[in-house]
């Protein structure tokens, strides 16, 4: 039975991944057969604004959209073939055969924008800084190469990545767009420092920044790759506010929402604009829960935590805040269809995956009277002040969970104090939580659930877990694989550590003068806008 339902779900995953390819491969050949123009400035609307501006010790594409055009990485993902690899400053790699050893050629005459060169010598100061953060120092993914012992750059050409043990998805990270070429002497000198400086050797240079407002980058005419970029420059304006955003949209003001408008929103855009738009819809590597705070009373009682998730209809939430929100599959963690994925049947054991909504209301009411609240109790739940999807998402959660008596008070929060009270603090008692990546990786997407990771928000340790979660990272095999990966699901689930919600679908609509850009299903890969052009300003 295991290997029919594996087969069944990889061809599913094969299928969808073959589709989004495609399309994005049509895309790219019509709009490649055009010669492209030189000049004009992209306009864009984001919807929050950055925490900090370093993509290693941040999450948020309020970072990573606006800085990942000044920015080079090691490797990246295909913006034309996804998930297909590809250099960018490394211009050829090999394994060694026992998987212990991985060279890097880095491409001559890179230069940062400061004219400094680029050498093996940044991208290990970089990769050291991602891997072992010194003192004060916050790095979000160190735990996604627990198979690396040591970076090295022998000599100012090669880079040498020595592992501990043979990792089934290192090369698949080394193309994190997160993973940006800091250069090494400013690291020397603060590891700190890019939270609020810029210096990268991308296609564009840092122009300006104004906190809550805009944050524009200009052409780097150094740039490695010949003849790009084509624009002479970019400009995000910065709203929480959907419809501002939308509007912005609709009136020209931005050519483009690279993360998500609601299917109303962009409905109503195309009504207006006709072919004057286009539309771009694909999965999403990101999925929204409600993370809890295991060290706090009541959610210490895995009678309550249990409770919380059975309170919530998922069915019905995916069909109501779809059109609202893209909020829309029911799923584990990871996302549904993959390989990585559980089966539908099996999911529905487990708390608030049962189809009988009612059913489930009122094994939580007797859940909470079993804890000592039979009349439910009171929660503050803490939010980003964004509304798509985070608040409608909220919004949902509330008046479910008051149909088996607890009230939540809703507390929305600028993403910087949302960050601090989430994951910097653990001041919260339940506060939305969602966990995405720029690809369908187990190493990725499963470690908010592992001891002493910063995505770790619920403040819970399982050494089960723990140890599954090392297990999977080593494991080349990939049917082992993914029964170890649904293990590690499985206990989340049975604890009731964490809340899943639903996984997010994307709607991207832009004006079609912007041309040579296509939507992979995440927002973090394709935004170096080094291909795009204005077919007219």
């Amino acid at each position: 039975m295991a290997t029919g339902v594996r087969r069944h779900q990889t061809f599913v995953f094969a299928v969808a991944l073959t589709a989004v390819v495609g399309c994005l491969a049509v895309l790219a050949a019509a709009q490649s057969a055009e010669t492209p123009r030189r000049g004009g400035v992209l306009l864009a609307a984001i919807g929050a604004d950055a925490p900090s501006l370093d993509p290693h010790q941040e999450q948020t594409f309020a970072t990573l959209q606006p800085v990942s055009p000044l920015y080079s990485t090691l490797l990246q993902i295909d913006p034309y073939s996804y998930p297909s690899i590809i250099g960018d400053v490394a211009s050829e790699w090999k394994i060694s055969p026992d998987g212990l050893l991985y060279t890097f050629k880095i491409r001559p005459g890179i230069r940062f924008h400061d004219s400094s060169p680029l050498t093996s010598a940044d991208v290990k100061a970089s990769y050291d800084k991602i891997l072992f953060p010194p003192e004060g120092v916050r790095s979000i993914r160190k735990h996604h190469y627990s198979a690396v012992e040591s970076v090295e750059a022998p000599d100012p050409s090669t880079v040498l990545f020595k592992l501990k043990f043979p990792s089934a998805s290192l090369l698949t990270n080394l193309a994190s767009p997160w993973n940006v070429i800091f250069p090494k002497k400013y690291l020397d000198k603060d590891p700190n420092h890019f939270k609020s400086n810029v210096m990268g050797s991308g296609p564009f240079r840092f122009k300006s920044y104004t906190r809550g407002s805009s944050f524009e980058g200009e052409r780097n005419p150094d740039y490695f790759v010949k003849d790009r970029p084509h624009l002479n420059g970019y400009k995000y304006f910065i709203s929480t506010e959907t419809s501002v955003r939308a509007a912005a949209v609709r009136s020209g003001r931005a050519y483009v929402e690279f993360r998500d408008l609601p299917m109303a929103e962009v409905e109503a855009i195309r009504k207006q604009l006709g072919d004057k738009v286009m539309v771009q819809q694909t999965p999403f590597v990101i999925h929204f829960d409600i993370a809890i705070n295991n060290t706090a009373k009541p959610f210490s009682d895995i009678r309550v935590r249990k409770a919380l998730n059975l309170g919530i209809d998922r069915y019905t939430a995916g069909r109501v805040l779809y059109p609202l929100t893209g909020l829309r599959d029911v799923g584990a963690f990871t996302r549904p269809g993959t390989e990585w994925a559980m089966a539908p049947a099996e999911l529905e054991k487990f708390a608030g995956f049962g189809r009988d909504a009612e059913k489930n209301r009122a094994e939580a009411r007797r859940l909470l009277a079993e804890a000592g609240y039979p009349n439910g109790f009171k929660v503050v739940l803490k939010n980003r002040n964004i509304k798509l999807p985070y608040q409608d998402w909220a919004v949902y959660v509330i008046q479910e969970w008051r149909k088996i008596g607890v009230e939540a008070e809703h507390r929305p929060l600028e993403t910087a104090a949302w960050y601090a009270d989430g994951r910097d603090q653990g001041s919260f008692e339940v506060v939305v939580f969602p966990t995405g990546h720029f690809v369908d990786d187990p190493d990725a997407l499963l470690a908010p659930f592992i001891t002493g990771s910063s995505q770790n928000w619920g403040r819970f340790s399982n050494p089960g877990i723990d140890d599954l979660y090392d297990r999977q990272a080593r494991t080349l095999d990939p049917v082992e694989r993914r029964k170890l990966v649904i293990d590690l699901q499985k206990i989340v689930l049975e604890q009731a550590y964490h809340i899943p919600g639903l996984w997010w679908s994307r709607n991207v609509v832009h004006w079609a003068k912007m041309k040579n850009w296509v939507a992979p299903p995440s927002h973090f890969t394709n935004q170096k806008l080094q291909d795009v052009w204005l077919s007219e300003d």
